[in-house]
């Protein structure tokens, strides 16, 4: 994750956040632009930190992981949705299966790094295929912010 992107992304995040309105993300990234170095680490940091006040106005952030999902993008606010969403078959990770076995020395389990496996362990909370995705997260919107509304009312 470059500056550029962790900048629009914090800025996409600061705008929901002021209007009051709820936030999908869909990533896709191959984990290019590290060589920026702490420019690129700090922006993991400046989305997850804007992801927070997000949270503190009780707004929903949806994170939506497509093929491939890596790096800084996962190790930061892809990871980070009140609910995640993954599609069929999505590789998800911080680093690719033969650098965390080179670094490990270890034997990967079978499927490692899918959403299938994802999810069977707990990381995401559905797999959703894109032809569905739409209605999927309408249903998901609306339930949330439903919610919100039953919480406003309460006082």
């Amino acid at each position: 994750m470059g500056a550029v992107v962790g900048e629009k992304v914090t800025r996409l995040v600061e705008t929901a956040t002021d209007k009051g309105l709820p936030l999908i993300l869909i990533s896709s990234s191959g984990g290019a632009r590290m060589y920026e170095g702490m420019f690129s680490l700090m922006q993991m940091a400046k989305t997850s930190g804007a992801l927070a006040y997000l949270a503190k106005k009780k707004l929903p952030y949806i994170s939506v992981l497509t093929h491939p999902t890596t790096a800084g993008v996962m190790a930061s606010y892809a990871s980070l949705g009140d609910l995640i969403l993954a599609e069929p078959g999505a590789m998800v990770g911080f680093a690719g299966p033969r650098v965390i076995k080179d670094t490990t020395q270890a034997e990967l389990p079978p499927g490692f790094q899918t959403s299938e496996f994802l999810l069977e362990h707990g990381l995401i909370d559905a797999i959703v295929p894109r032809a569905d995705m739409k209605e999927y997260l309408v249903n998901v919107l609306d339930f949330f912010m439903e919610g919100r509304t039953q919480l406003a009312a309460l006082g």
